[in-house]
């Protein structure tokens, strides 16, 4: 792909589109609960202001649904995003028409401005080609540095990119191509692969593209049954996915075939129900009682996965061990992140509940990279081609 970069773009007088990814949790009084997403919009923005651009800033808050839900409005993103950068950040109540259009025309070079959330209008979901075009109208230059919706075919992420003249990638952007394709194409090695989570579905499609390119894979939480399952061992009453049985057999044996460790649990932590309260035991895989769910690792699986952690040269994890957010479920995942951040490995973390778990342990400043995109790291781990970074390659 030829994808040019924000740094090679003349910005200074013009009106500098940026597309990006503030879509915050805020709590019942609308205050941002975790600021990741907008500090890491933070170098680009500060280099565009620097370079004296018009800086406007555009990015979706929640599920709307093409409604107006005063709930969902970026102003306390706006004040966040002024409190990180240290100057004024000037809001508009519309993304295109008449107001947005003004508070574009008033901007002088360095002022900063965030247009209101972009899926008010259902257009901008259905990638809307009239929309697109009153965005475009806003800019002589855009910018995507919306990683985390970059799997998403919609007019501020791609119709948009064809209508402006200069088009380049923001330096979040830049840095989760750079991190995640090195993963794919020039990993140091050992390369260990770390999936887990409720669903095989959710994540085959990552499994079959890893699968010639790992040394190992580590599979852990709710898919590992499926991958039990199909074994032929009982595992109670896990959920376990029956379609899926024989995609979970063909990749044991790609995986046996290409000499490729695939790591499954030898032992896990069963309840009657999964609640906090639980009573639990530890039981190999081979003896998981009638009615018990298997609801996180065990601790031998435990101890061989993390030994397999420390020796790696590249780590890539998504998804939990178990059901980490209740207490009796929660040691596989929280030991699984103590390891790669205790080790040397280039690490490369992605999903809400693996980060969700850094975070609990403090361990989140110790991994290499910690990608703000879920569903889209996932997709560009499984080989896809995400319609926001095509749309950047002219």
């Amino acid at each position: 792909m030829a994808i040019r970069t924000l740094d090679e773009l003349s910005l200074t007088g013009k009106r500098v589109f940026i597309r990006v990814d503030f879509n915050v949790p805020l709590d019942a009084e609308c205050r941002v609960t975790d600021d990741t997403r907008i500090r890491e919009a933070v170098p680009t923005i500060r280099f565009a202001v620097d370079k004296g651009a018009k800086v406007i800033l555009a990015s979706h808050l929640g599920r709307p649904k093409g409604k107006r839900v005063p709930e969902m409005s970026l102003a306390p993103a706006a004040a966040r995003l002024s409190e990180l950068i240290g100057k004024p950040v000037k809001t508009v109540p519309d993304c295109i028409g008449p107001l947005a259009e003004q508070a574009v025309a008033e901007l002088k070079p360095g002022d900063v401005l965030l247009l209101e959330n972009l899926r008010f209008y259902k257009e901008e979901e259905k990638n809307d080609p009239a929309f697109a075009k009153s965005l475009a109208a806003l800019a002589d230059v855009y910018v995507n540095d919306a990683f985390g919706a970059a799997h998403r075919a919609h007019a501020s992420t791609e119709a948009m990119a064809g209508l402006v003249k200069e088009v380049a990638a923001g330096f979040l952007m830049q840095k989760e191509i750079r991190y995640l394709e090195g993963a794919l194409k020039e990993p140091a090695r050992p390369f260990v692969t770390i999936l887990g989570g409720a669903k095989v579905s959710d994540k085959i499609g990552v499994v079959k593209n890893l699968l010639p390119k790992v040394n190992e894979m580590l599979i852990g939480g709710g898919m590992a049954n499926t991958f039990l399952w199909a074994l032929g061992q009982q595992v109670g009453a896990s959920k376990v996915e029956n379609d899926k049985g024989d995609e979970a057999r063909s990749v044991i044996e790609q995986a046996r075939a290409a000499g490729v460790g695939l790591l499954l649990p030898e032992d896990v932590v069963v309840a009657k129900e999964m609640k906090p309260e639980a009573q639990t035991r530890v039981v190999p895989v081979s003896g998981i009682p009638e009615n018990w769910l298997a609801l996180d690792i065990g601790p031998k699986t435990v101890q061989k996965f993390c030994s397999r952690i420390r020796q790696a040269g590249t780590i890539v994890w998504n998804g939990p061990m178990g059901v980490f957010e209740m207490a009796p479920f929660s040691s596989g995942t929280r030991e699984v992140a103590r390891a790669i951040a205790d080790g040397g490995a280039v690490s490369i973390v992605g999903g809400g509940d693996s980060v969700a778990a850094l975070e609990i342990e403090g361990v989140k400043d110790r991994i290499t990279h910690v990608s703000t995109g879920g569903g889209a790291s996932l997709e560009y781990l499984e080989g896809k081609v995400l319609p926001g970074i095509k749309a950047l390659d002219r």
